[in-house]
């Protein structure tokens, strides 16, 4: 990890900027923000209208003069102003006086594990904003192991995969540290626009806002599997028309639909597993791969990872928020460092 334990430790508060949602974890309180990446700001004026959920419901359904904004992308800030904005009115006025008491505030941040040098100084900035005199930057990756409670610390191989919005990220970890990953560049929304292609094409029918998830219209039932329903009901707009339809989609066809998408995280497992070291995919054959993030709870997606790798596959207890809850455990210093004891010459 970026930062040591001992650094985290001396850490009052911990963030997990991500594209779809924001999470701040205070030492002591726990949890205190889960909201969406977004913010509806009046252009005319400058004024921000709205953060988080309420600005997630205003996609698509605001005037010309109010735009709803995502200050992530990627798990990379891309408005520095606009998120410290956001996340001074997600934390509020209570949260954020107790921070400002702090003598020298500290504070830990997630970034994705091939972050280059510009994302990581804008996540760092962001927080500086906020009133942080330090801040520590710990990978993704490790942050989501801790908090879905593998052994991190121990010289054993775990495999994770973090399913984000944007991408999706697999790592080999042993003694505290990364051995081999990698970043695939699909995630939750490549998966979500392919099933609204399929509808575009083949029924002409566009489905409402990004607010409502065309997954949870699509896939009900057991999703990916071929056990889910045959036929599932779609309420959209018309291409032609611009009016109201309803439409009796295939759910074969939409399984066809996001194989691409999904293949492309397969073919990422398979680059891991070659360069990871023999000993470790041994162990990797009994541990299986750990699926965190918003994404892993796509109906079937385990099962399929399942059947084309051959290893057990499981699901943390609640993939959204392992990320935060892994800097939260690592602030209030509950993970306990691997004590080396060397032999005297």
């Amino acid at each position: 990890m970026t930062a040591s334990l001992e650094q985290l430790r001396r850490c009052h508060f911990a963030v997990d900027l991500g594209a779809a949602r924001t999470r701040v974890y205070v030492k002591g309180a726990g949890l205190v923000v889960d909201q969406p990446s977004a913010a509806a700001v009046n252009t005319r004026t400058g004024a921000l209208i709205a953060v988080g959920e309420f600005a997630e419901k205003m996609t698509g359904r605001t005037p010309d003069y109010i735009r709803v904004v995502r200050p992530v992308s990627g798990g990379t800030v891309v408005d520095i102003e606009m998120a410290q904005r956001m996340l001074r009115h997600l934390l509020g006025d209570k949260i954020r006086r107790a921070l400002r008491r702090k003598p020298r505030l500290r504070a830990a941040v997630c970034t994705p594990h091939d972050a280059d040098p510009l994302a990581q100084r804008a996540a760092i900035e962001t927080l500086v904003g906020l009133g942080a005199r330090r801040v520590e930057l710990v990978d993704t990756l490790i942050a989501a192991a801790v908090g879905c409670g593998l052994p991190v610390e121990q010289p054993e191989a775990t495999m994770i995969m973090v399913c984000g919005a944007h991408a999706t990220q697999v790592a080999v970890l042993s003694l505290g540290s990364i051995v081999t990953a990698a970043r695939i560049p699909v995630g939750g929304e490549a998966v979500d626009h392919a099933i609204v292609q399929h509808l575009r094409h083949q029924h002409e029918l566009v489905l409402p806002s990004q607010s409502v998830r065309p997954l949870q219209l699509a896939l009900s039932g057991n999703g990916l599997t071929a056990q889910g329903p045959a036929l599932t009901e779609i309420h959209g707009r018309d291409v032609a028309t611009g009016l109201a339809r309803s439409v009796q989609v295939d759910t074969a066809a939409v399984r066809d639909a996001i194989q691409t998408p999904l293949t492309a995280v397969l073919d990422g497992i398979g680059r891991v597993l070659r360069d990871c070291p023999p000993d470790l995919v041994a162990d990797l054959a009994d541990r299986g791969i750990m699926m965190v993030g918003g994404s892993a709870l796509l109906p079937g997606f385990d099962q399929m990872l399942r059947q084309a790798t051959g290893m057990p596959v499981h699901i943390a207890e609640r993939p959204d928020i392992c990320a935060v809850q892994g800097l939260g455990t690592m602030l209030e210093g509950k993970v306990e460092p691997l004590v080396l004891n060397p032999t005297a010459d």
